[in-house]
Parts: structure tokens; C-alpha cells; sequence
């Protein structure tokens, strides 16, 4: 394929606008009905970025019945309880939403600054997104199990280690490997998409569901095994 045709340019933006709306919409919502755990009301926006309809779907059924004012209206005393497979979908969203502040930060990193190696921007592209999809992930997990383990800075920050470095490495498993086939195979040189298309975000919005898929059995795993808390 030479550059994205314009029915592809049409159908990225539809997308992009239709997932920027969905994060909005979870942005003002959770605001009425804040998460029992403070960071997931950041996780569940930053998901529909690239899952859309489904991260909404997924918030008014797994994330509203976690706070305290859906509780009271419903008259119950604790959430409705989660099937397994919801558990681990929930920690896959909250591993996925620290990669997905990485990837869009670097991408627009090494985009402005023009890096590239052996000529190439999409090598710089895949270190930066993990050196920061980690650095961000750490954050997102040490929020969430710091304090429900009582844990302090140094033991809160390994523990967060244990749970996400390995499934956030299966994430982005799922979306490096869509990155190199959109670079090498679907659009590649002279025609490589940068960041400045929405066709390339559109593609990262692909490449990021096939992270969670991908992420999706090593979370089943670590929360089997008590590494992960269960959200």
C-alpha cells in the first residue's frame, strides 16, 4: 500500500473522534461516581482512547459499582461481585493504560525531534515506548497496590515491579508487532506514516487492542498467583 487512501483517512478520524468522545464522556462520569480505587478513574478514559465504546461499556458495568455514591442509589453494602474473566480484563486495562500514555508521549517525542536509527524512526519509537510505557506502568500499579497493601515508597514501588513488568512487556508484545508489520509491511518506505496522520493512530488504536489480548493470559496468571491484586 502507497499513502492511506481517503476512505481509510475518513474511517481514522471517525475513530479517533468517536474514542476522544467516549474518554470525555468517562471523564465528566467519573466525577459523579468516583472509583473505590482513585487511580481507575484515570485508567478507564485513558482506555476508551483506544477501545472506545467497549472501555464505556466496561466502566458502567465493572467501574460505576466500585463507588461509593452508585452503591448508595442501588442500596448495597459492596460491589456486585465480577466474573474471572472481567477481573482480569479490568487489570489489563489498568496495565494498558500506562503503556498507552508511554507510546503516545514517545511517538510525539521522537516524531518532534526526528530520531531515527540506521535511518529508520520506528526503532526509536519501540525504546521509547517501553522505556516509558515501564515508567508510567510503575505508577499506575504502585497507586493501586501500595495502597491496599499498606505498603511504603520502596516496597510499594518493587511490588509494583513483580505485578506489571512482565504484563506490560505481553502488551506491548500485541502492539510492537503491529507497529512493525504498519511500518515494514502495510505502509512501508517512502511511505511510513508519522504521528502528524490519523491514519497512524488509528493504527496504534489497532495495535493497542492486540496488546490487551496479548497482555490478557499473562494477567490471568499473575492475579491466579497473587502477584497482581484483583481489581
Amino acid at each position: 500500500m502507497t499513502s492511506p487512501p481517503l476512505w481509510l483517512d475518513v474511517v481514522a478520524w471517525v475513530a479517533l473522534g468517536g474514542a476522544l468522545a467516549c474518554a470525555a464522556w468517562i471523564l465528566v462520569d467519573v466525577r459523579r461516581f468516583r472509583p473505590h480505587m482513585p487511580v481507575m478513574a484515570w485508567v478507564w478514559p485513558i482506555t476508551a482512547l483506544y477501545a472506545g465504546p467497549l472501555a464505556v461499556w466496561g466502566y458502567c458495568r465493572f467501574g460505576r459499582p466500585t463507588s461509593h455514591r452508585w452503591l448508595a442509589e442501588h442500596d448495597l453494602d459492596e460491589p456486585p461481585s465480577k466474573p474471572r474473566w472481567a477481573t482480569v480484563a479490568v487489570g489489563v486495562s489498568h496495565c494498558g493504560a500506562g503503556c498507552t500514555l508511554g507510546d503516545i508521549v514517545a511517538e510525539w517525542i521522537v516524531f518532534a525531534l526526528g530520531l531515527t536509527i540506521a535511518g529508520e524512526a520506528l526503532y526509536p519509537e519501540l525504546i521509547g515506548d517501553y522505556v516509558l510505557a515501564v515508567a508510567l506502568g510503575l505508577v499506575f500499579q504502585y497507586f493501586a497496590i501500595a495502597p491496599m497493601r499498606g505498603l511504603g515508597l520502596r516496597e510499594g514501588l518493587i511490588a509494583a515491579a513483580k505485578a506489571d513488568i512482565l504484563s506490560l512487556t505481553a502488551f506491548e508484545v500485541g502492539l510492537f508487532a503491529w507497529m512493525i508489520l504498519q511500518a515494514m509491511v502495510i505502509f512501508p518506505a517512502p511511505h511510513h506514516l508519522h504521528p502528524d496522520s490519523p491514519v497512524y493512530w488509528f493504527g496504534m488504536q489497532i495495535g493497542m487492542c492486540l496488546g490487551f489480548l496479548t497482555s490478557y493470559p499473562v494477567n490471568a496468571w499473575l492475579i491466579r498467583k497473587g502477584i497482581k491484586e484483583a481489581m
